[in-house]
């Protein structure tokens, strides 16, 4: 009876039930979307990380990450090979050489670290040969007569080996994705000729372009005059084993991209037989083995495992690697849980507000109750369950639309093509899959239910304290 009764109470005044309601909603749905939003970009930056940069484990000399010396290899590495193959739940290990040196072309230079691979096994362990840039080359697939080089894409744009253009051909490609004829006519200006870098390419092209067509066009135009010449060349100069400077000519192989500009800035990737011999170290001296696991929950387990059988080696887990990203993913679960309670204190003080006001308008009714037997308790439960029912409604509704755009924008994701760079420069994708686990709609909902639990105790008491002679008087 309590329960029907509280019901009906709750739209007994639709407007303000239903403005309180919607606010909720509102409320909820903001949370609940951000934080999914927030999720999908920290998950997408992690998987990014272990499958494209560092993976899960890796063995080094334990003094080789203060200076990279080149001195510092792997003692007996065939050894250390086999023993971290046979441990359980190592899907794959690839070794490398890993040399500090400088990038050089004719216009620009730039300190690179100079990783020397087996591509084949590097394929078993990271995924960055699936990010090569169509039309660059490839993963040192193709034969060639050169030394190659698979490099980042900002470092390409830093050595001035992708450049940009606007020819007949650009503009054809341009109009065919309907940018508008004044635009058209403006980059018509620029026609044959080519620009040595992104940043002159930019600033020109911003200055005959208004801020509102730069925002809708800047992207496919920046896309469409984007320019590489495959096999460009650059020299890669280091120290070698005998702390000689040494040298030589690269060809690009090809261009990979990713969401993390730092990581394309500084990595180049070249054949581990052509270091060596630039290098001088023999062909089972490496530097690092990096290890994929079958099962990222099993990273502890099998990197302490692989502590106490290579004691005289460095062995570090992907969150020893890269504790600020550890760091951000052990805590982003308390993090939203803070975020949400902090909506939903805010809602609160609308529940109580909206709750008070109720008590005040039906002051007389309920000194009528209490004179005709309803006693205290029966008062109290009918208040906070019309506060619950007011959270719920609005809480769940919110749930609803959030779960429903979730689940529409994960399929597409969200695209800020607009702060492609300030993403990548932070490491994040610029392209937003949403994402959120069914626990934590679970744990929102108790959250919602007590919310109006403690949204009703302030206005329940203050009905429990009216004097029913006093409130039968009331007008």
């Amino acid at each position: 009876m309590i329960w029907k009764t509280a019901w009906k109470n709750v739209w007994r005044n639709k407007v303000r039930s239903l403005v309180v309601i919607i606010s909720i909603t509102i409320g909820i749905f903001g949370g609940v979307f951000a934080v999914a939003v927030m999720n999908g970009a920290i998950e997408q930056k992690v998987d990014a990380a272990l499958n494209e940069e560092i993976s899960h484990i890796h063995v080094n000399d334990p003094a080789f990450r203060d200076n990279y010396d080149i001195q510092l290899t792997i003692p007996d590495a065939g050894q250390v090979l086999s023993t971290i193959k046979e441990i359980p739940g190592v899907a794959a290990v690839c070794s490398r050489t890993v040399i500090t040196g400088m990038a050089n072309t004719a216009t620009k230079s730039a300190g690179v670290q100079i990783i020397g691979i087996d591509p084949e096994t590097e394929k078993e362990v990271l995924q960055l040969h699936e990010t090569c840039i169509p039309g660059t080359g490839d993963f040192f697939e193709s034969e060639s007569r050169y030394q190659l080089a698979y490099i980042g894409e900002a470092l390409a744009k830093e050595l001035n080996i992708i450049r940009y253009r606007i020819d007949e051909s650009v503009l054809d490609s341009l109009a065919a994705r309907e940018v508008s004829a004044e635009v058209l006519e403006e980059l018509a200006a620029f026609s044959g000729k080519r620009f040595k870098s992104e940043k002159s390419f930019k600033k020109e092209v911003k200055a005959v372009l208004s801020m509102k067509e730069q925002q809708e066009y800047g992207a496919a135009i920046k896309e469409e005059a984007w320019s590489f010449r495959a096999r460009s060349k650059m020299t890669l100069t280091f120290m070698d084993k005998d702390q000689m400077q040494t040298g030589a000519v690269f060809r690009i192989a090809g261009i990979y991209n990713i969401s993390n500009g730092m990581y394309e800035m500084g990595q180049i990737l070249v054949k581990n037989e052509d270091l060596m011999k630039l290098t001088g170290l023999a062909g089972n001296e490496y530097h690092q083995m990096i290890i994929r696991l079958n099962d990222l929950e099993s990273t502890k387990e099998v990197s302490d495992s692989l502590k106490g059988k290579l004691s005289g080696l460095e062995v570090m887990n992907w969150k020893e690697i890269q504790p600020q990203l550890a760091m951000m993913t052990d805590m982003i679960t308390k993090f939203y849980a803070i975020f949400m309670v902090i909506i939903l204190a805010a809602l609160a003080f609308g529940i109580v507000n909206t709750m008070l006001m109720v008590v005040l308008e039906r002051t007389k009714e309920l000194g009528m109750l209490t004179a005709i037997g309803m006693n205290k308790k029966r008062v109290f439960k009918m208040i906070m369950l019309e506060s619950v029912f007011l959270s719920l409604v609005g809480g769940v509704t919110g749930i609803i639309i959030s779960k429903t755009l979730i689940s529409a924008t994960a399929r597409k994701g969200i695209n800020f093509t607009s702060y492609v760079e300030g993403f990548e420069a932070m490491g994040y994708p610029s392209h937003i899959y949403p994402l959120i686990s069914t626990s934590f709609f679970v744990t929102v909902t108790v959250l919602i239910i007590i919310t109006g639990i403690l949204s009703s105790i302030y206005p329940a008491l203050k009905a429990l304290k009216l004097d029913p002679a006093e409130a039968l008087r009331t007008e």
